[in-house]
């Protein structure tokens, strides 16, 4: 099992409690070793994910971090397939649409290159494609960040006015009720702000881990995209419309 995947089995038995005991967490996670355990709270403490209390507990902080493009790839891979099928589906011939960084995103990508249609978008996993496509592919200029494989800034902004997209499809860190979708980075904030601003319609491609978790920057309500994701949620189901395979 890789960090993240253990990060993510502390994370998620942390979500359901105010606090636990480093003994209590260790019984409901038999398969990491007692000194894994402490090493992946030490790490998740460093990164503000965790609070380590006096007295050998631990807490959940509110806020999530980023993670690099080839540590999210494979994670949670069956979930973030099936919410690029779904987004496929409503993607037609003649198209022009912006799709954003982020793994799920790139799912979708893949999907649509046999698409007659326009693809603008700042996510540089486009560079790795090697085979003929019918779909035509603009990458917006900008600072490129390979941790998440994307371009910002406000060169990419400058570019996005250009543009009217039919369709955009993006991506995001968390999505809370109350703070809205949010992300780590404060250019990929504003680029996101933009493109809505120029879009028809707009799709948020987030899976169900994401729900209720909060990253560092706000950048779009809730109410102002479609949410896209492999599980219904009651509380946000409120607040946006939700498309996941099996509707409410």
């Amino acid at each position: 099992m890789i960090p993240y995947e253990r990060q993510e089995k502390i994370i998620d038995a942390l979500s359901k409690v105010d606090l636990l005991k480093i003994e209590e967490l260790q019984k409901l996670l038999p398969e990491i070793s007692n000194s894994t355990l402490r090493r992946d709270l030490k790490e998740l403490e460093k990164n503000g994910k965790v609070n380590l209390l006096t007295g050998g507990a631990v807490k959940m902080c509110s806020t999530t971090m980023e993670l690099p493009i080839t540590a999210k790839a494979n994670l949670n891979f069956i979930q973030k397939d099936k919410i690029a099928e779904i987004a496929a589906n409503m993607i037609q011939d003649g198209d022009v649409i912006y799709l954003d960084s982020g793994s799920t995103c790139t799912t979708l990508l893949m999907k649509i290159l046999d698409k007659n249609i326009s693809i603008l978008t700042t996510n540089t996993d486009v560079f790795g494609i090697k085979n003929e496509i019918k779909a035509d592919i603009t990458i917006l200029g900008g600072k490129f960040n390979p941790v998440i494989s994307s371009v910002s800034g406000p060169l990419t902004d400058d570019n996005i006015l250009t543009f009217n997209f039919q369709k955009a499809f993006i991506g995001a860190n968390g999505i809370d009720v109350e703070k809205g979708v949010t992300t780590p980075n404060l250019v990929e904030a504003s680029k996101k702000k933009q493109i809505l601003k120029n879009s028809k319609e707009a799709f948020l491609l987030c899976d169900s881990t994401k729900f209720h978790k909060i990253a560092a920057v706000k950048a779009f309500n809730l109410n102002e995209v479609t949410l896209i994701s492999d599980q219904y949620d009651e509380k946000i189901g409120e607040h946006t419309k939700l498309i996941t395979a099996i509707q409410k």
